[in-house]
């Protein structure tokens, strides 16, 4: 069985990726894939909402005689990107505190 991602902690994994530099759709799509189940088709929307929500900007850039979009976070997405860390922290500690826990033979 595969964990989904949600909404939010895929706005954070890309959010993260951008606050170490700008890229292309395609190389934070593979770097995304790297760690994660996630398909082409699954980041674009991601990407789309994350501009309209203002957190990232794009430009292009040539690159063998085509565009390549980039994308780069902006203040407002380093914000939101320290919020879901905070986030994060706080809710993979609860579970791990419960799925991590020692428990004897009987469940306890």
């Amino acid at each position: 069985m595969a964990m989904q991602l949600s909404s939010d902690l895929m706005d954070g994994l890309v959010l993260a990726l951008l606050s170490d530099e700008d890229l292309y759709g395609y190389a934070l799509t593979k770097q995304v894939q790297e760690r994660f189940a996630v398909s082409e088709s699954t980041m674009y929307p991601v990407l789309r909402r994350l501009k309209s929500k203002g957190w990232v900007t794009t430009y292009d850039e040539p690159f063998e005689g085509r565009n390549r979009r980039y994308y780069k976070i902006s203040d407002e997405g380093r914000s939101e990107v320290v919020r879901i860390q905070d986030e994060w922290r706080t809710f993979s500690g609860n579970v791990n505190e419960i799925m991590m826990a020692e428990r004897g033979d009987n469940g306890e």
